[in-house]
């Protein structure tokens, strides 16, 4: 039986296929077979760390610790080359953010391997903003405090495995192939979060544009010399908050699931995620003030937020965006399906597609952001400007409609009126004069630009600039808003076509977001005023966009010129300047008579389609092993003319959860529940469990065990 999203693709083919009326450009040599610009590798690798006591990034609340695991993370890397043999690495990670630390890491041990083949400036990796992944693997603390410090494990298993999957991609290049892009627009899947600040921007802006969100859809489809397709790389712009910050268990959100169903398309229905040749990204945009929950925001009793400030009775706590779903599982689920159908209607749509043509160019540069002078050109003010030192203000505390804060602050507060906090602030650094005239006017928090010895942000970030014919990739180390991201695109755009960059075919500009380091947050001028969130969390001051514009355009006119520009000064090196507050995993322990893999629950005799089946194992600590590309568990069907059994489903599929509890001091139950679709052969089934545990609290190693259920049926 297929499945429902099964059904829903053939619909959406079949209505491609009816709809095509003619070709914009020839995709065939005049011998048939299909033009060949690029060569084309790509690649996918586990990424998942710690799924159990680890904080989990994005929210930055402490309360939020991972308790088990419902999709697995994927870092996707694809790898191109263009006819004169230069080369540009594009990765998406089911990540929060990339870090610096990260990104410094990964071209060391590609540089290791291949060379200087790999570079800062040709490798671009960007983060999906799930924020439903493990944090502590970034080197600056900020980013670290909420989950007790830097997590070694998880930096590993993030760094490994996206090593792992530009390898991957770098060994199956192709001889020959082409790039077709296709675009669109998609509705119900994304609102403006602050839509009270976007309209401060000016009405003739505002005007240009249909909404207050960016609804375009880009689409890129990748085949070899022959004309298969190796994969696809979707890039839209929505935050990865369907899974909001009750969540627990560790997964890739929307974006995530959108892909695993893209790679399920195209690889078949019986291909378990992160196998089979084609490989499927949904990269990040500028989605700083986007939000996937479109139902918006509303009060506990079913009323609408006060708009300005997003409070109830005065209070954030109580003003939460949700949908379009029933709960956020579901909401998941509708948002990434429909991102999915999107890109399976432009992936098809091959004759109304433009096909890339030209040669591969980047370019990178490292800038200091705490100190840059502005051009008049660039600033809103039309007068000299310049960034500041790092700094939040008050609304930073207040959270988002996709995940509130707490303490009585709210957004949109530019005062400091607040001697509590005000006193508080200064513990971290005490604001100079200077400093709060030039985050003016930001009531500043945290200014984390002057904590001692080392800032606890970056201060050097990562611009960088990438072209594969006409389309512009601008990779971004931050979260750009709508209108800011729009500013930067136009910027970027017309830098490049006033220096000789071929107006025909007309450039495509891309911002790739949350992209080779992370520095928060990037609003407009006009937002910047207001102070709801994404402007407290502006972290360079007023002039930060204006600033990257700048920055930017020196980087597309050398760009377009075909010239280098100086490095600019590195960044830090803050590897071995790390703290880590968690507690260790010293041993675990089971009951007498129920060794690891015991089963305490065991399953139904049988089940119906719409089940859930809910099993419980006596396990041991996740952290001992992160089971990185394996799996914690397997549904497997007992195949009756072999006598065999078969793995239908791993814990990397939507339709398995596997929640970690501790029990009494030491001891662990794991609990696997299987919800039963449609597209499920009727037989005889099994679950089992794996994973390794800690005996002695003196030494390291660890033991692998596992269990299995008994058997039952699906009806």
């Amino acid at each position: 039986m297929k499945s429902i999203y099964s059904l829903l693709v053939c619909i959406v083919v079949l209505g491609v296929f009816h709809s095509v009326q003619s070709a914009r450009v020839p995709f065939f040599n005049k011998g048939g077979a299909p033009l060949s610009n690029y060569q084309i590798g790509t690649g996918i690798y586990d990424v998942t760390g710690p799924t159990a006591e680890e904080g989990m990034m994005g929210y930055a609340m402490p309360q939020q610790i991972a308790h088990g695991l419902h999709l697995r993370l994927w870092a996707r890397a694809f790898v191109f080359i263009d006819t004169l043999g230069t080369r540009f690495v594009f990765v998406s990670m089911d990540l929060c953010m990339t870090f610096q630390g990260v990104k410094i890491e990964v071209v060391q041990r590609l540089q290791s391997l291949y060379g200087n083949l790999y570079t800062q400036d040709n490798v671009m990796l960007s983060g999906t903003h799930t924020h439903s992944g493990p944090g502590g693997f970034s080197w600056y603390a900020l980013y670290d405090i909420t989950t007790l410090g830097f997590n070694e494990q998880n930096f590993e298993a993030v760094v490994n495995g996206i090593v792992q999957a530009i390898t991957r991609a770098h060994n199956s290049v192709s001889k020959g192939g082409q790039i077709l892009l296709n675009k669109d627009w998609l509705d119900n899947s994304n609102i403006n979060r602050s839509p009270t600040s976007y309209l401060y921007n000016p009405p003739a802006e505002r005007a240009q544009y249909l909404w207050d969100v960016d609804k375009n859809i880009t689409v890129l489809r990748l085949e070899d010399e022959t004309g298969t397709p190796l994969g696809s790389i979707t890039w839209f712009a929505v935050h990865c908050t369907s899974m909001n910050n009750t969540n627990e268990l560790i997964s890739s959100d929307h974006k995530g699931y959108a892909a695993i169903l893209m790679e399920r398309y195209k690889n078949g229905n019986n291909t378990l995620p992160g196998q089979g040749p084609f490989v499927a990204a949904f990269g990040q945009s500028n989605e700083g003030d986007v939000s996937p929950n479109t139902a918006g925001p509303h009060c506990p009793d079913g009323t609408p937020c006060e708009a300005a400030d997003s409070t109830c009775n005065g209070k954030t706590e109580g003003c939460i965006a949700s949908g379009p779903g029933k709960n956020m599982f579901e909401s998941t689920k509708i948002i990434g399906t429909n991102q999915f159908l999107k890109t399976v209607s432009l992936f098809e749509d091959t004759q109304n597609a433009i096909n890339l043509q030209g040669p591969i160019k980047y370019i990178h540069a490292w800038v200091n952001m705490t100190n840059l002078s502005v051009s008049a050109n660039f600033t809103t003010t039309g007068k000299p400007g310049t960034t500041c030192p790092p700094a939040f203000g008050y609304s930073f505390a207040a959270g988002t409609t996709d995940g509130p804060g707490a303490f009585d602050f709210y957004q949109g507060d530019n005062k400091t009126s607040n001697p509590f906090w005000n006193f508080i602030s200064t513990f971290i650094a005490k604001p100079t004069p200077q400093q709060i005239a030039c985050q003016a006017p930001k009531p500043i928090l945290l200014d984390v630009g002057l904590t001692k010895p080392i800032p606890w942000v970056p201060d050097v970030v990562p611009i960088q600039i990438a072209t594969i014919g006409q389309l512009v990739l601008i990779a971004v180390p931050g979260e750009f808003t709508t209108m800011a991201g729009r500013r930067l695109r136009n910027t970027v755009k017309q830098a490049l076509l006033a220096n000789g960059f071929p107006s025909q075919p007309d450039p495509i500009p891309i911002i790739v977001g949350l992209a080779n380091t992370y520095s928060s947050y990037i609003a407009t001028y006009e937002e910047y005023q207001v102070q709801r969130y994404e402007a407290a969390s502006t972290m360079y001051g007023p002039h930060t966009l204006s600033g990257y514009q700048q920055e930017y355009t020196r980087i597309a006119v050398a760009l377009a010129k075909g010239l280098t520009v100086p490095p600019g000064p590195p960044p830090r090196n803050l590897s071995d300047q790390q703290f880590n507050f968690m507690p260790p995993m010293l041993a675990d322990v089971h009951p007498l008579g129920k060794p690891y893999g015991s089963v305490i629950e065991n399953p139904k005799a049988s089940y119906n389609v719409g089940d859930v089946v809910s099993v419980v194992f006596q396990g041991a600590n996740p952290r001992n092993n992160l089971m990185t590309g394996s799996t914690f568990l397997t549904v497997e069907r007992f195949n009756l003319s072999s006598n065999t059994w078969s793995v239908v489903l791993t814990d990397a599929n939507w339709e398995t959860r596997m929640y970690w509890e501790r029990v009494e001091v030491a001891e662990s139950h794991i609990t696997i529940t299987w919800e039963i679709t449609s597209d499920i052969s009727p037989g005889t089934y099994r679950i089992r469990h794996f994973g390794y545990s800690k005996n002695n609290p003196l030494f390291d190693e660890t033991t692998p065990y596992e269990g299995a259920t008994g058997k039952f049926t699906v009806n």
